[in-house]
């Protein structure tokens, strides 16, 4: 079993319903068709019925419930919610009806906000901005969250690094998406929500990484500042993290690498959650594994927002966004 189908399998014992809005976009129906077919979530499709059908191109979506704006009586509650919810940043009623009607964003964070679904996930024809932006303004953050940050899954076939699980390395990689220089103070809260994901998704002891271009001093920056700030911060709000910087990327995850560098550290060599000093790095990091290893890489999971809203890259596959349907449905847990 790989280890998204084991995240597929928890989902299913405590089935969540997911909400998907981007519906004139195939990979989008076919995923939500196949995921069904599995029976791991609940979907919800937004839009209209006979453009979802003929979009479709034959695909089996008889047990997804499609609700259509433009025809919901949802949509004047809704309105109110979120003239309530942003009316003293200027939301009116008549703008709140027309974000809901005609931006299915909207709607679909609507459907979580009132707990008709468990969470959404979108991003396949979005840019991240917007799926982000609608998820702000109606569920917020959590409770005690200080910044919403992002994190990959990265499943490495035929790999010894990070988590084992049969032949492939599964590491979670952050932040990726959201935060482009992130101060010490979000540094250290991306470690501390990356720490929680990773072990939400898999169940495992997280081993946190800061890196940097320095490991322990081998260099001197203001940027290695920040990390060895952030690392500071991370120990006093989670003394019991198992958490260490600046390491290099080799000193994290290869054990030798780590023993030679930073003999003393319990984290070095053996790191599984890796937190990049900034989204340039962290992007680049991502997509040079997903590319040259060829690993699977799901995600942007979002972290830190009250009800899960997730993001997908626009170069997403069907197979990307069932993942991302099942971790969402595994957060809503």
């Amino acid at each position: 079993m790989s280890f998204i189908e084991k995240i597929k399998e928890k989902a299913k014992n405590n089935k969540k319903t997911i909400v998907l809005v981007e519906t004139n976009d195939f990979r989008t129906l076919e995923a939500a068709s196949k995921t069904l077919q599995e029976g791991f979530a609940n979907i919800i499709l937004v839009g209209d019925q006979d453009e979802i059908k003929s979009k479709s191109n034959g695909l089996d979506l008889s047990k997804a419930e499609i609700i259509n704006p433009k025809t919901s009586q949802l949509v004047e509650s809704y309105s109110n919610l979120f003239v309530e919810l942003r009316g003293h940043k200027g939301m009116t009623k008549d703008k709140a009806t027309d974000l809901l009607l005609n931006d299915p964003l909207y709607f679909g964070v609507a459907l979580v906000k009132d707990s008709k679904a468990d969470g959404m996930v979108a991003g396949a024809i979005n840019s991240t901005a917007n799926v982000l932006r609608a998820g702000l303004q109606i569920i917020g953050t959590a409770k005690d969250v200080k910044v919403v940050s992002s994190m990959f899954l990265m499943i490495v076939p035929n790999c010894d690094f990070g988590f084992k699980y049969e032949n492939s390395g599964i590491l979670c990689f952050s932040d990726c998406a959201l935060i482009q220089d992130p101060s010490s103070q979000e540094l250290a809260q991306i470690a501390i929500s990356s720490s929680k994901t990773f072990t939400q998704l898999t169940g495992e002891i997280p081993k946190v990484a800061l890196l940097s271009h320095s490991t322990y001093g081998s260099a001197s920056h203001s940027k290695i500042d920040k990390v060895l700030e952030a690392l500071k911060i991370v120990k006093q709000e989670m003394p019991n993290l198992d958490i260490d910087g600046e390491l290099q990327l080799d000193a994290a995850i290869v054990p030798s690498v780590g023993k030679s560098k930073a003999p003393d550290s319990a984290i070095a060599g053996n790191a599984n959650v890796l937190i990049f000093p900034d989204l340039d790095a962290g992007n680049i990091g991502y997509k040079l594994v997903q590319r040259l290893a060829k690993a699977e890489a799901y995600g942007p999971v979002t972290q830190g927002m009250a009800k899960p809203i997730n993001d997908l890259s626009r170069g997403c596959s069907s197979d990307d966004i069932i993942g991302t349907i099942a971790i969402t449905a595994l957060q809503a847990l």
